[in-house]
């Protein structure tokens, strides 16, 4: 069931976006050749407990870490390793969320790791460009496909693809609420938008092919082709003077 936010429940969510903003600048500044993926755990972590916040993450389906961490070619749900050593020239993918007083927050971001090549830097800019690009549809009386059509058109403009096995997702009591949505799509078409409706809307861009393969660990997404791939993500209400996006600094 589609379930809208009043003022109250949005204000929560956005409380709990401020710490999922803080994990993010937290993490991206630990994001440095010499680190471990798990050292971007543990400060994800020390902002949670900070914030009197909770993950949304850690033992979600089992899932052992505050955050997803994922380089390069894996595209979503990389765990958190002290043998994942972060190099120079890698893309690394981070993802995180929390809950304050019940009510979610998710968002991710995709960062260099110190210097890295021009097409990896397009590739970010890109998909930071297409979640924007979404964004900008989240206003009442548009419709689901004219947020994965405006992902879908910026992201192949510019000669990259969109996953489509793995979507965003409605949020607010749970982290995965509905409706789905997907980073594709005809524009025009699905469920309309109505104020109070809250999103988490997350282009995964790859560098070569859309197809995925899961690894043995059962949580590892990453590109079929071994391309690379990047991730962005915030959480966005629908309001009367448009687009909030709650997962803000």
């Amino acid at each position: 069931m589609i379930t809208r936010k009043n003022r109250d429940q949005i204000a929560l969510m956005r409380r709990a976006g401020k710490v999922v903003a803080e994990m993010h600048e937290k993490c991206s500044e630990m994001a440095k050749p010499g680190a471990t993926t798990l050292d971007i755990d543990r400060v994800a972590r020390e902002v949670i407990e900070r914030r009197g916040a909770r993950s949304n993450f850690l033992g979600y389906r089992g899932f052992p870490a505050v955050v997803c961490t994922s380089p390069n070619d894996v595209i979503v749900h990389g765990i958190p390793s002290d043998t994942v050593v972060l190099e120079e020239g890698d893309i690394l993918s981070i993802d995180c969320g929390a809950i304050i007083e019940g009510w979610h927050a998710d968002a991710a971001v995709t960062v260099p790791i110190g210097l890295i090549d021009a097409e990896s830097q397009r590739l970010i800019d890109v998909t930071r460009e297409s979640l924007w690009a979404a964004i900008d549809q989240v206003v009442a009386g548009n419709r689901l496909g004219d947020i994965g059509a405006a992902v879908e058109g910026r992201a192949e403009a510019a000669g990259f693809t969109v996953v489509r096995e793995y979507v965003g997702h409605g949020i607010g009591t749970a982290m995965h609420e509905e409706p789905q949505v997907p980073n594709y799509g005809p524009a025009g078409r699905g469920f309309k938008l109505r104020e109070g409706i809250v999103l988490a809307i997350e282009p995964m861009v790859n560098a070569g092919g859309p197809e995925t393969e899961v690894l043995d660990d059962g949580w590892t997404v990453v590109t079929r082709d071994g391309r690379r791939s990047a991730h962005f993500e915030h959480t966005i209400a629908v309001t009367e003077a448009g687009p909030e996006v709650l997962t803000l600094p």
